[in-house]
Parts: C-alpha cells; structure tokens; sequence
C-alpha cells in the first residue's frame, strides 16, 4: 500500500514547478507587452518617410513635366498640389488638406496634428535632420517637414529634394 502512495506521488509536477513556469509565461507576455507598442510606432514612422520620398519624387515629376515650375501654394485638395498627391499614392498621409506647399516653414503646436501634416517648402533647404532653413534656399530648392512619433512628443523631420 505505501508504494502505491509512492508512485502516485511521483507523477505530476510539484507547485514550485508549475510557479516557475507561470512566472516565466509573465515575463514573457511582459516583454511582448513592453515590444509591441515600440514596434508599431517604428512600422508608422517607415510608412511616413516611404511617403515623404513619394512626395519628393511626385514634386519632382510635376517640376519635370512643367519646365522647372513647382506646384502652386495651397493644399493637396485642388490645383498642381492635387496632381502631385494623386502620383504620390500615399499610404499613411490619406487626408488631402493636410499635405500643402508654401514658402514659410509652418508653425503646428497641436501633435495630433503634426503627425498627419507634411509641408513642402519651396526655397529652402534643411539645416539638419530635424530643421528647416527657409533663407539659404534657390527657387528651384524644397524641402519636405513632416513629424514622426517618439516616446514622448511627435519630432520634426525634414528631408530635402
């Protein structure tokens, strides 16, 4: 009878065993909960820097098309801007009104807003990754702004033909 109980004994697994392998299953579950958030926000940023290129490329195209001229001031709802938004085929930027042109560096305090704005500059050139300079620029210059997702608030970007 005793060894009955022994062998019943030593089936299954013990609650220290079954604690260590919860734990684990947590931390990984932690680590994927901790990476995805990461993860989707770099997957935005590519989408909107693949569409910044294809802004690029399309201004270019328009600029080829029409002897050197780029599109008029305005938004990408009407006139040259409608033209350049409907060969760029973006993925991310869907709202037509939030991709203009202009000559001044646009002022957006609102970062839901900034996240969906792209602004090409005519006349400008980028000081750096992150700035417009709107002085040292020919005619023919542009540079695209746009804002990218962080940790903490949307950064400028800038990005020059």
């Amino acid at each position: 009878m005793l060894q009955k109980y022994k062998t019943k004994r030593e089936e299954g697994f013990t609650i220290i065993e079954v604690l260590i392998v919860l734990a684990i299953a947590g931390l990984i579950i932690l680590i994927v909960f901790l990476a995805v958030p990461a993860l989707q926000r770099n997957s935005r940023n590519t989408q909107r820097r693949n569409d910044v290129s294809a802004i690029l490329g399309a201004v270019q195209e328009f600029a080829n098309n029409n002897g050197g001229k780029l599109p008029a001031d305005g938004d990408a709802t009407t006139g040259d801007m409608q033209t350049v938004y409907n060969n760029a085929k973006l993925g991310f930027y869907k709202e037509a009104a939030n991709v203009t042109i202009g000559d001044s560096d646009p002022t957006i305090t609102d970062e839901d807003v900034q996240l969906d704005t792209v602004a090409i500059i005519r006349g400008a050139t980028c000081s750096s990754a992150t700035a417009v300079d709107v002085t040292n620029g020919s005619e023919r210059q542009y540079v695209v702004k746009f804002w990218v997702e962080t940790s903490g608030s949307p950064q400028a970007q800038c990005q020059q033909s």
